[in-house]
Formats: C-alpha cells, structure tokens, sequence
C-alpha cells in the first residue's frame, strides 16, 4: 500500500496566492523525485474544538489560515530516497519558505492500513 506525508501549517490569510503559487512550484518536484500525488488544501470549514483542533494544533492566528498538505508516495523505502533527492535539488532552495511559519508545521509520515 501506499505510504503518506502529512502537514498542517497555519499560512496568513493575505499570502494565500503566494502560498499557492510556491506549492505549484515545488510539487513537480515531488512528481519527478517519486512522489504520486501532492495536495495542497486552504481552510474552508475549520470549526474551533473543544479539546484540540487544527488551529490550535499549529498556534494559528486570527489572521492565518490552516492549511492541511499531504505527499501519496509508492512506499516509505521510495519516500525516503525522494525526500533526501528532493533536499538536494537546487529548485528547493529558492522557494520563499518566509510566507508562513515552518515552526509551527506539524507533519509525520504515514502507513496506509485502508484505502479505498
């Protein structure tokens, strides 16, 4: 089964073009490096919980949106080599990663157990 890298990052509202436009940039990149499929979702309907939620999962401000990102690869062992090729590719050193906090980003990799 397919193996999967999760994100949630909290994005300011006014950069959401610029956002946009940097993970259209930076997708093909994961395309070429092995990856199957890159979403990239804007918060629609991100209700406040009671306990936890995606807001406060990433420390979001009243002006952010939160974002929910993930990467389909083939398999962990493929993920693994792509991601460290994709480090190295120099496309990845120019994206303006300055359009939101990556230090509030919250990501881990995941096994798929169903998939329909």
């Amino acid at each position: 089964m397919n193996y999967v890298d999760g994100f949630v990052i909290a994005v300011p509202t006014a950069n959401k073009e610029a956002f946009r436009k940097m993970a259209a940039e930076i997708a093909p990149v994961f395309r070429e490096h092995g990856a199957l499929k890159v979403v990239e979702c804007w918060g629609d309907d991100v209700p406040d919980g009671k306990t936890t939620d995606f807001k406060r999962a990433v420390k979001a401000e009243p002006d952010e949106t939160v974002v929910f990102s993930w990467v389909v690869w083939p398999s962990k062992e493929i993920r693994d080599a792509g991601n460290k090729r994709i480090m190295e590719d120099p496309r990845m050193q120019s994206p303006d990663m300055s359009i939101f906090d990556g230090r509030r980003m919250i990501f881990g990799g995941f096994q798929t157990i169903v998939e329909t």
